[in-house]
């Protein structure tokens, strides 16, 4: 009568770890292990540095849409119609700034122009804007590249480093802004030109920011759009963006009868594409980590026909289904943890060095792998996060259980007489 033992006990394990270790002579398996080993590795690998590109790509554009643009803008109701202007609105300001969960609101001028510096031209987008409130933009007042000094805006412009070099202009040149929608005349609509000074130059790493941006002083705005006493719109910063659906109501309320457009209604059809997309990769690398498991059950159909003998050697000794069942259960669940340590390993090392290693990918390919025209970002971005890892580690370990369950039942079925007939 087979012998009942605690489940998982230490001369199972010892069992497992002897076959797995066995030389191909001694009937082993140890190639067959390695492969299976190096393909999860590599699917957890995958799998790992795929989610880690999709948080940061996901990050960077919330943070560059965020760190450069408002959480929500008040408009006019007739904003669109020929009118849009916005009087009293520091009166307006100030209400809405006091509505728990905003963290401050500022009046804009905006518009679009042409900037033009010796024969060059560029389209650009114009925001007037205060000084104290330009420097409460992170990306503006801390970008990855800048070169004046933004303490001096209010004597000129500043402009983003895709305009500058649009232009082939720099800190301080005099470069003119061109309005089509300047002074009425006997003869029609004379535009209006106006030459001004680059105070600062930025680069906040984001192309359709970088490239068409221009901050001007909020005065000097009104002034040149003939917006006096007046602003386009107020831009809302909240303390967690991520809740602007919630405090919209109340942000309108404080208002009077403005209306309210958010970054989820400019970018949310853009972010939702882009969490489609995401879910689409995690399918797929699902299924690249499903066949990656598929050879252990391999390994393991080999490794149970190689050991017939063995298997009925310990059933006559007294060994249950259960406890054979499980030694070739251990064999093929611990093949499958080594390698997603490996891969979450090698995974999270890729995220971490990204920035080199994708450096050493472009001068393979001798340059030009990322165009930042087409991708909005300047740099491939990378954030490990923990429930990105344990999404992996959970995804592989579990169908490594899945996958070796059928072949460790086969093992446990095989009979004793039968295997031990032939030898």
């Amino acid at each position: 009568m087979a012998r009942t033992t605690p489940p998982f006990a230490a001369f199972e394990w010892l069992v497992a770890w002897r076959y797995l270790r066995a030389k191909r002579k001694e009937g082993g398996i140890s190639v067959m292990v390695w492969i299976s080993l190096a393909g999860v590795a590599i699917a957890v690998f995958a799998l790992v540095a795929t989610l880690a590109v999709r948080t940061g790509f996901r990050t960077e554009f919330v943070n560059t849409i965020l760190g450069a643009n408002p959480h929500a803008t008040l408009l006019s109701a007739s904003y669109g119609a020929g009118g849009g202007t916005i009087g009293d609105f520091d009166r307006i300001v100030e209400k809405v700034a006091a509505v728990e969960g905003v963290a401050r609101a500022m009046p804009v001028i905006r518009s679009q122009g042409l900037a033009s510096f010796e024969g060059r031209n560029a389209g650009v987008e114009i925001l007037g804007i205060r000084k104290s409130d330009l420097l409460s933009f992170p990306l503006i007042a801390d970008p990855e590249i800048s070169y004046g000094d933004l303490e001096r805006f209010e004597e000129g412009l500043a402009i983003g480093t895709g305009v500058a070099r649009e232009l082939n202009t720099g800190v301080g040149r005099t470069i003119r802004l061109v309005n089509p929608d300047g002074a009425k005349t006997a003869f029609g609509v004379s535009p209006r030109i106006s030459a001004y000074n680059v105070a600062y130059v930025f680069g906040v790493g984001r192309y359709d920011i970088d490239r068409v941006r221009v901050y001007m002083p909020f005065e000097e705005a009104q002034n040149y759009y003939d917006r006096a006493g007046a602003a386009d719109e107020i831009q809302v910063f909240v303390d967690d963006p991520e809740r602007i659906d919630e405090l919209a109501e109340p942000i309108l309320a404080a208002s009077g009868g403005l209306r309210l457009w958010t970054w989820k209604n400019a970018s949310g059809a853009f972010l939702r594409a882009l969490e489609m997309e995401d879910n689409i990769m995690f399918i797929i690398l699902a299924i690249l980590v499903l066949i990656a498991t598929s050879n252990i059950v391999s390994g393991l159909v080999m490794l149970v026909k190689n050991k017939g003998k063995d298997i009925g050697i310990l059933r006559t000794i007294g060994l249950s289904e259960g406890s054979v069942m499980r030694i070739f259960f251990i064999c093929g669940v611990s093949v499958g943890a080594v390698g997603t340590a490996i891969g979450v390993v090698l995974g999270s090392l890729f995220a971490i060095y990204i920035d080199p290693v994708f450096e050493f990918v472009n001068m393979l390919a001798g340059g030009g792998v990322w165009d930042p025209s087409v991708r909005y970002l300047s740099t491939l971005p990378a954030k490990l996060t923990l429930p990105d890892v344990l999404s992996a580690v959970g995804l592989s370990l579990g169908l490594s259980v899945v996958v070796t369950i059928s072949p460790a039942r086969r093992a446990a079925r095989l009979n004793p007489l039968e295997s031990l007939r032939y030898e």
